[in-house]
């Protein structure tokens, strides 16, 4: 019979875990072409509800055309706005399903690869969408927001608003008054890329680096002037350093969980049943992840760097973008947005570490190529529209930044390596020789038995009968 391949790794972002077969035997997956399909399309392992992983391409097939031609011919079609929008969603639905059907799922296969192929179908689409963009001028641009937001028409960005003024004025009552809906949103930013990333050393860099950002960029940008105190202990501190620290330690306790998973089909119990269906959108399984180790090379140590310059750039498309497009902050389209980026990087962020830290996998995943694509459209879309703004550029603002970012960047993950060599690497194998002298004493004491023909009873009995020394 043939042995289904299992991969002993992690289901989220990160981890690099070792590959095995059912039975604990050698490795399956060793070449290059099996690294890559573990990372772009990965297997279920252990289907036992064998439904909903079997094809069902002709139902599909049947049903989806039923739905278009019973919509197509009922609905209303007297409104042009409504029948391009009909037209438009029935693209989507239709792309979406081809994304079920063709595209790869990624490295996560929880709660269904179904939904993280239509994921990577949506994030085609969003870079289509960016592509046809950059091919139209600013007004044009402007002319579809405002076809699908028309209240959009009447917002336009503050310039002459001041960011930033009183510093000297600190109180608890101010600093408090800070605290809003976005505050909360960036804690929880911090802590969704703390469950990312997974390295203290890496996250602080991105947070000490962001806001050397917001300084080089803050004649662009007015609400990037901030008070010292609403940078050093709202953001850096509170918001930034208390999610890293939260992410973190939600970490720790998916590694430390143990992982056995149940088929529904033999719960007994009905609230069983619920509570494994729920557990269905947890992760399989969790690793810790290594991004350096005291033996990195140049190309993973250059690696790590470009990923935190790639963050900088993403975070700095989302406030240009609806900067330059005006929209405020609170708008669903920014939100959305945000909330499918998020989506976007998991799978890209888990890709881009199996290619950085496994030298078995020599090209990097579909879903990560697809978001460098989208970052890059991004930043390129920013600057063709964003002209006007662009021209009160301070150059030597940003030639500084930049030279800020990479030597800051060398730093920072230099300092991390320094650490893994001279701190965690000793205390690690610290703790591995104490293991080690334990094994080895329990082992000699129970070769000794074995040679005097002692079993654990006559063990127990013998020293529960020893005499104890006199005082």
């Amino acid at each position: 019979m043939k042995k289904r391949p299992i991969r002993s790794g992690t289901e989220d972002s990160g981890g690099g875990g070792e590959v095995s077969d059912l039975d604990g035997g050698p490795a399956v997956y060793k070449t290059t072409a099996d690294t890559f399909i573990i990372m772009n399309e990965r297997p279920v392992d252990d289907i036992s509800m064998e439904f909903f992983y079997k094809p069902h391409t002709i139902t599909l097939l049947a049903v989806s055309i039923v739905s278009v031609m019973y919509f197509a011919f009922v609905r209303n079609e007297g409104d042009l706005h409504e029948n391009i929008w009909a037209g438009i969603l029935c693209v989507v639905f239709f792309f979406l399903i081809i994304s079920v059907l063709a595209f790869p799922n990624g490295p996560f296969t929880r709660p269904h690869p179904a939904v993280w192929r239509m994921l990577f179908g949506i994030s085609v689409l969003y870079l289509l969408l960016l592509q046809f963009f950059m091919f139209q001028n600013y007004k044009t641009i402007m002319g579809i927001i405002y076809w699908i937001d028309p209240k959009l028409q009447e917002f336009h960005i503050n310039m002459e608003k001041e960011y930033g003024v009183n510093c000297s004025d600190v109180t608890a009552e101010r600093i408090w008054s800070h605290v809003d809906v976005f505050a909360w949103g960036h804690f929880l930013g911090w802590m969704f890329k703390a469950i990312l990333i997974r390295h203290m050393g890496i996250l602080w860099t991105i947070s000490v680096m962001w806001e050397i950002t917001e300084v080089a960029f803050a004649h662009l940008l007015p609400n990037f002037i901030e008070c010292w105190w609403d940078a050093l202990i709202l953001d850096v501190i509170l918001c930034n350093g208390f999610g890293i620290w939260c992410g973190l330690k939600i970490c720790k306790i998916l590694e430390m969980r143990e992982y056995k998973w149940t088929s529904i089909k033999d719960i007994s119990t009905t609230t069983g049943k619920i509570k494994r269906a729920v557990l269905q959108f947890t992760p399989e399984s969790w690793t810790h992840v290594r991004w350096l180790d005291p033996k990195s090379t140049y190309m993973r140590f250059a690696a790590v760097c470009q990923l935190v310059i790639f963050w900088q750039v993403t975070e700095l498309n989302t406030f240009f973008l609806k900067h330059i497009f005006e929209m405020p902050p609170d708008h669903p389209i920014v939100i959305i947005r945000l909330i499918f980026i998020g989506l976007f990087v998991a799978p890209s962020v888990r890709q881009y570490y199996i290619y950085v830290t496994d030298t078995r996998c020599k090209r990097v995943g579909t879903q990560c190529w697809v978001y460098g694509a989208i970052m890059v459209s991004e930043a390129i879309l920013c600057i063709k529209n964003g002209k006007e703004l662009f021209e009160r550029t301070q150059a030597i603002n940003i030639v500084v930044w930049l030279i800020v970012q990479v030597l800051m960047s060398i730093l920072f993950v230099y300092g991390c390596v320094l650490w893994h060599r001279f701190i965690e690497s000793p205390l690690t194998n610290s703790n591995k020789s104490s293991s080690h002298a334990a094994k080895r004493a329990a082992a000699e004491i129970r070769d000794s038995a074995v040679l005097r023909g002692d079993s654990k009873a006559d063990l127990s009995r013998k020293h529960a009968n020893k005499p104890q020394k006199d005082e």
